[in-house]
């Protein structure tokens, strides 16, 4: 099966092997200051999906440095991105967000700034930020759907109206952004074909796209939800079929940037078979070499 994988992306676009360095800004999320709630997302770990990023009690440049010896040895002389990974990294103020941004892209070594967000969370002050940061180096928004259905957003506690999330692609599209979706495949009450909708949906207007295994972890509220019976979590057999599925309806002008995710080992308490990463990866990508 042919698609678009990140690795070959990138490298097309920089002309080297490029890596990405988690980082931690520091920030916070509206749905977890009070603003929106502060609860979080019912997945959602207490790292703010950053469990592996940099400390955030490093500087901005420290945190890339150290990131760079992580993967020193596999990427001598590679570039690398600058991931601002952890929570809602445009909920800040401007002058806060200009000064972190403008730290990593200033980065020699950083070709890139990729910035994980809400669709809820892009106002003009930051829309304006984002076009300049985007004349100096390319910059990428992920925006955290997950789903496109409302009864699902709902309940996952996200907060927003996938009106939110159309308005986001547009504003960031008009300033030249290139823009990243994640999904959740496996949420509670989806099946294939609300996962496959989702998927169908963001592909007409994202230019990249993450798929993004259900994970159960210490410390969420989801967590409870598993232990007293009530969310069930996938096999690796049936989650490899449901990527085959759905990268067969991904247009080859959508990068995929991910097609599975790994939580923190320490925290993970389903599905177990998630956090053998390689045997995961090997699977997935030997079913869709046989179609």
């Amino acid at each position: 099966m042919t698609y678009t994988a990140l690795n070959a992306y990138l490298r097309e676009r920089f002309g080297t092997k490029v890596y990405k360095i988690a980082i931690d800004s520091g920030f916070t999320c509206p749905n977890r200051d009070g603003t929106l709630d502060t609860r979080g997302c019912i997945f959602c770990s207490k790292g703010g999906s950053g469990d592996f990023a940099e400390s955030r009690a490093l500087s901005i440049t420290e945190q890339i440095e150290r990131g760079k010896k992580r993967v020193e040895s596999k990427n001598k002389g590679g570039k690398y991105i600058a991931y601002f990974q952890a929570f809602t990294n445009t909920y800040a103020p401007a002058n806060e967000l200009h000064a972190k941004y403008t730290e990593a892209i200033r980065h020699p070594d950083i070709v890139a700034v990729s910035i994980g967000t809400r669709p809820d969370c892009l106002g003009e002050e930051v829309l304006s930020l984002l076009d300049e940061l985007n004349r100096i180096k390319p910059v990428f928004v992920e925006l955290g759907l997950q789903t496109i259905h409302e009864r699902t957003a709902d309940y996952i506690r996200r907060g927003y109206p996938l009106e939110a999330y159309d308005k986001a692609v547009r504003d960031l599209h008009k300033i030249g952004v290139n823009v990243v979706t994640h999904l959740i495949l496996g949420l509670p009450g989806e099946g294939e074909r609300e996962i496959l909708e989702s998927v169908a949906y963001v592909c007409k207007v994202t230019d990249g796209i993450k798929l993004q295994l259900l994970h159960i972890l210490e410390g969420t509220d989801l967590a409870a939800e598993y232990r007293n019976g009530s969310v069930k979590v996938m096999s690796l057999e049936a989650y490899t079929d449901l990527i085959v599925k759905c990268v067969s309806i991904i247009p080859e002008n959508v990068v995929i940037h991910r097609l599975t995710g790994d939580g923190a080992k320490k925290d993970l308490i389903a599905p177990l078979w998630s956090g053998d990463k390689k045997k995961v990866l090997n699977t997935i990508n030997k079913a869709l070499n046989k179609c």
